[in-house]
């Protein structure tokens, strides 16, 4: 079982600190959704924003965009972000626990509580035989997979929950695809597991220290807006150019995505140099490029899952 934090951004931390699970930060989870919606349908994207006007913060979203037809698109990159929005103080949102009563709900935005464990499955494995730690029986999987069940017009949900249920999938599809979401490893060092790498630190060429799931998180970039979202994704060589493979984006299994996510962070986010202790380790060149390269292919794989769940869900 995970403790999450709220991320305060791409910063430099000391030895020890921990960051959270907070994949690909507002960057990468607003691309994903922007290549995503490029790929829906017309009528799906009608319907998208009809659901996605429902949330409170639908102006707050559109407020800079150039016209009402780039506003639809800003509101769906914009969306993704809200589930860690909701972590900050001016929503009230609640902390809660993965073994409560209500962790698996789905009532829509009836729901104050933040769910940070819908952000991660924990896949448990040693590299030293350590024993395994318990894992959540609420997660991402669960709950992505609740959610796409819902979002159908004949599922029998009302649209209150569509909409809340739409919003919480633009950014956990996107979650699922990073590798250290799915993902505890138990060492000696480490033998409650580290949380998806946020026990580990590493040291990029960039010169700072911080935690192994921060750095994975990062690589596309912090804080930003959807305009800049857009601009990045758009540019050369831009996650927007990336091709996903048709026959791996059909497959819409949640479980599926995490066991991928799973056998990726074995290969390449615990790839050496990082160790199996907590004291920081310098990256290498060969991992920094294998890290961007898997992340990209990730990110444009979340994106082309994401726009068929919802081209089938909203039809």
């Amino acid at each position: 079982m995970r403790i999450i934090t709220r991320a305060l951004g791409a910063i430099c931390l000391p030895a020890g600190s921990i960051l959270p699970a907070q994949a690909w930060w507002d960057e990468g989870h607003m691309q994903i959704a922007y290549v995503a919606y490029k790929h829906l349908d017309p009528a799906v994207k009608d319907r998208a924003d009809a659901l996605l006007r429902l949330n409170k913060d639908y102006q707050k979203w559109t407020a800079a965009a150039p016209d009402a037809a780039t506003a639809k698109g800003y509101a769906f990159v914009h969306a993704a972000t809200w589930a860690d929005d909701i972590k900050t103080k001016p929503y009230g949102y609640h902390r809660d626990s993965p073994t409560s009563a209500t962790a698996g709900q789905n009532i829509g935005y009836a729901d104050t509580n933040q769910h940070a464990y819908w952000l991660f499955k924990d896949i448990t494995f040693s590299p030293d035989g350590t024993p395994l730690p318990g894992t959540d029986p609420v997660d991402a999987v669960t709950q992505v997979k609740l959610m796409i069940a819902a979002l159908p017009a004949t599922s029998g949900a009302n649209d209150d929950v569509r909409s809340y249920d739409l919003v919480w999938l633009l950014y956990l599809v996107g979650d699922l695809h990073q590798p250290l979401h799915s993902v505890a490893r138990a060492t000696r060092a480490i033998p409650d597991g580290d949380r998806g790498g946020n026990s580990e630190m590493v040291i990029p060429a960039t010169g700072e220290t911080l935690a192994l799931h921060a750095y994975w998180d990062r690589i596309f970039g912090g804080y930003s807006s959807p305009f800049g979202a857009i601009f990045d994704a758009d540019d050369h060589g831009g996650l927007a150019s990336l091709t996903a493979d048709p026959q791996a984006a059909a497959n819409l299994d949640p479980q599926h995505w995490a066991e991928e996510s799973f056998a990726l962070a074995k290969q390449y986010a615990y790839a050496p140099p990082v160790s199996l202790g907590k004291d920081p380790v310098q990256l290498t060149r060969d991992y920094e490029t294998n890290a961007r390269n898997v992340a990209r292919s990730q990110a444009a794989l979340a994106a082309a899952r994401l726009a068929d769940l919802l081209n089938a869900a909203l039809r």
